[in-house]
């Protein structure tokens, strides 16, 4: 049986002794402060599954937080690699052009669900620069400062988007930061004051947003609203339409350009190719819309995509960087997007989504500690409490992950008190595959209760 197709099993004790070895390395040449959250060493991957150095073999369903949508190794992106590779590594945009840049942008704008008639496609590296490079395309358009973020939002490392991200534990002693960035409350519906439902919950969050314009900065001030269709390490929690669809309407009202960071929701995740599809649908289609991630396979690539009329007010020289839009990496772009499209990834999360959200819900009333259980399509996410009372319950969720991972299956924390376990799994991974690991799952939450 090929690795593609395979179970999770564990021939040795964890970490495995070659792994052991690899891991005394890493400690002695790379800062501890990039944290490695578990002591594997991977040898190879292919599909949902990674084998280790010792010849463990590992389920995925975290996939490089959101990069590995479609998979390990896949023999398409692997032949287009190729190919480019023979040809040519890089070229900088800034100095001469190449086709695939080009052939990639435009396929993507074909698709990408933002407002406007022709759109443009900036191509960058990494979450964080799009996110940057989002924020300065929207004051480049609008010649206005200010930009309005969210409690429990995630956009990157870098002095930015460190201020634009919430939780302080990542920009900790890294300060002062850039002004000009105002936090409002993302509507997170399972804890709503007063218990707020409905509505009710709705209107009091838009309301919250509508403060910030009397507390921080005047409205003619703001140049974007920024968000996440789902908060990734805020707790993987959706942003819900009746909002997304006010929050469009203030953006209206006062000249102030929506912005979707779909990082970690795109390519097939939601349900759609974009989670913005579904705004686009309502009505409320976002103006700038970010991505990375799975755009291209695991090679490193990012990107913004806006109306031309947007770009077009951009200042010269601003926006762009040496390694934008690698040549490599655009033709891994282009074939997974072929792929996703023909093979209806899409329905592929749509599925899954199903399949886990019945289980989850039989364990939230099963099991008193899972408080709630919520997401878009194949990005879901499981809370996890000590009582009635909501009580985050980051405890069971560390010793979840450390069992789950004993067992061959990995699991990632994420959310504000560190008591979601996130769902980010491979898009390609078998029905088998996804039932055993659903049964892990199951067997260490009764285990730890």
């Amino acid at each position: 049986m090929s690795l593609r197709d395979s179970l999770p099993k564990i021939n040795t004790q964890l970490p495995g002794p070659k792994a052991a070895k690899v891991l005394a390395r890493r400690a002695a040449i790379m800062p501890a402060a990039i944290k490695s959250i578990y002591p594997i060493v991977i040898e190879r991957g292919e599909g949902a599954m990674i084998e280790d150095v010792d010849g463990n073999v590992f389920l995925d369903w975290v996939g490089g937080v959101g990069v590995m949508n479609i998979g390990y190794s896949q023999p398409e992106l692997i032949e287009a690699v190729s190919e480019q590779s023979k040809k040519f590594f890089h070229s900088m945009m800034n100095i001469t052009t190449h086709k695939p840049y080009i052939e990639y942008a435009e396929a993507f704008a074909k698709i990408a669900p933002v407002k406007g008639g022709k759109k443009q496609v900036m191509l960058t590296n990494s979450g964080a620069e799009a996110d940057e490079n989002a924020v300065k395309i929207a004051r480049g358009a609008t010649g206005r400062p200010n930009i309005i973020v969210f409690t429990g939002a995630f956009h990157g490392r870098t002095m930015l988007t460190m201020s634009m991200t919430s939780k302080k534990a990542y920009a900790a002693g890294m300060g002062p930061f850039p002004d000009g960035i105002y936090r409002a409350e993302f509507p997170y519906l399972y804890r709503a004051p007063g218990g707020l439902k409905g509505d009710a919950a709705i209107e009091y969050y838009i309301s919250q947003l509508k403060s910030v314009f009397e507390t921080h900065s005047p409205a003619e001030y703001v140049a974007a609203i920024v968000f996440e269709p789902v908060q990734g390490e805020g707790g993987f929690i959706p942003a819900p339409l009746e909002w997304v669809k006010a929050v469009r309407k203030i953006c209206d009202d006062n000249g102030i350009l929506m912005v979707t960071d779909e990082v970690q929701t795109g390519f097939a995740r939601s349900g759609r190719m974009f989670a913005s599809e579904y705004y686009k649908e309502g009505g409320f289609a976002p103006d700038i819309m970010t991505f990375a991630k799975s755009v291209a396979g695991g090679l490193p690539l990012s990107g913004v995509v806006a109306a031309k009329s947007i770009m077009d007010k951009v200042p010269g020289g601003t926006i762009g960087g040496t390694y934008s839009g690698n040549a490599v990496s655009c033709a891994a772009a282009l074939k997974l997007l072929e792929i996703m499209r023909r093979d209806d990834y899409p329905g592929k999360a749509t599925k899954i989504s199903k399949v886990c959200m019945k289980r989850f819900g039989d364990w939230k009333k099963k099991y008193k500690v899972v408080g709630d259980v919520r997401g878009i399509g194949a990005m879901m996410g499981i809370e996890f409490v000590k009582d009635a009372n909501k009580t985050p319950n980051s405890e069971i969720v560390g010793k979840i992950v450390h069992d789950a991972y004993a067992k061959g299956l990995i699991l990632e924390a994420a959310g504000t008190y560190g008591n979601v376990i996130r769902f980010l799994c491979p898009l390609c991974v078998t029905d088998e595959q996804l039932s055993a690991g659903l049964d892990i799952f199951e067997q260490v939450i009764k285990s730890n209760m």
